[in-house]
């Protein structure tokens, strides 16, 4: 059994600890404020612009001459993967559920006969996939989650290695993997498709959707996709990695109100404890007196 003095050195160390948790807490939540902000804002146009090529693809992509990233390679053979997890730690699951879900991934590709490339943007996704799947690991990014801010630029970043393996013929279809916002205790792993752009399943009973639509390009569709397509892939990056900023600090939020929470209880753990063996003790000392003085 402890003695007192190691007990209330325990109880001061996990006090310390509360009070560090507390503001995680604290500075978590004013993070989570103005990064829902951004996801929030970047939404509409990155799905407006993601259902437009959709429907382009739909009347597009099997023409002759449609762009490479419109209509694919017509390969199924290499896959790139982009797991976009956070660079520090203290956020409960976030990084975990998505390393899983690359992993699980993965696995279902390699048992497919498929070729797998992995793009890691965030350390803590790097120092997870590299214990087992370093040799798929093909380009790492380093210092654009953490950001107080995340930029366009940052996502571009990325876009333009995915462009420059593409155009290499290094890959087929391109997946990001990342959490999508839902609430500060709730996030949703998505698995969305980058490269090719997918086309919209067609409507139920032969009816024309919105894939039915006909468009007309001014002056000319090469021009016009050839700048709208590496765009969108940026804006669907730069969306993906704003959900992913608001889905962290949600993240770390709850987990730190769940760390103040039980080292609170903890603490009161510790100091009935602490009390009932201090008053074992003086009870012990004054049944020692007593004794002695009887037998005086």
């Amino acid at each position: 059994m402890p003695s007192l003095k190691d007990m209330r050195a325990r109880m001061s160390s996990v006090r310390q600890t509360r009070k560090i948790t507390s503001a995680m807490k604290l500075v978590a939540a004013s993070k989570l404020r103005r990064a829902q902000e951004y996801a929030e804002a970047s939404r509409p146009f990155a799905e407006r612009m993601s259902a437009m090529l959709q429907n382009l693809a739909a009347g597009v992509a099997d023409q002759p001459g449609a762009p490479p990233l419109l209509a694919g390679t017509g390969k199924d053979d290499v896959h790139l993967l982009i797991v976009a997890t956070a660079d520090r730690g203290l956020c409960g699951g976030f990084n975990s559920s998505i390393v899983r879900g690359g992993r699980r991934r993965i696995q279902e590709l390699v048992n497919a006969g498929k070729e797998v490339k992995v793009i890691v943007v965030g350390r803590k996704g790097r120092d997870m996939l590299r214990r087992d799947q370093r040799e798929r690991i093909v380009e790492f990014f380093d210092g654009i989650v953490g950001k107080r801010r995340i930029e366009f630029a940052d996502a571009q970043r990325v876009t333009d290695r995915i462009l420059e393996m593409y155009e290499a013929g290094e890959f087929d279809v391109c997946t990001l993997i990342y959490n999508k916002f839902k609430s500060a205790v709730s996030q949703i792993l998505t698995f969305q498709q980058l490269v090719p752009v997918p086309t919209p399943a067609p409507a139920e009973g032969g009816a024309v959707g919105e894939g039915g639509a006909i468009y007309e390009f001014e002056p000319d569709e090469e021009n016009i996709l050839g700048e709208l397509l590496p765009r969108n892939l940026a804006v669907q990056l730069f969306g993906a990695l704003l959900e992913n900023s608001a889905s962290e600090q949600g993240a770390r939020m709850a987990a730190m109100d769940s760390a103040t929470r039980n080292a609170g209880e903890m603490i009161n753990k510790l100091t009935l404890s602490y009390n009932r063996q201090r008053q074992a003790q003086i009870t012990k000392e004054l049944m020692e007196i007593i004794s002695g003085a009887e037998a005086i």
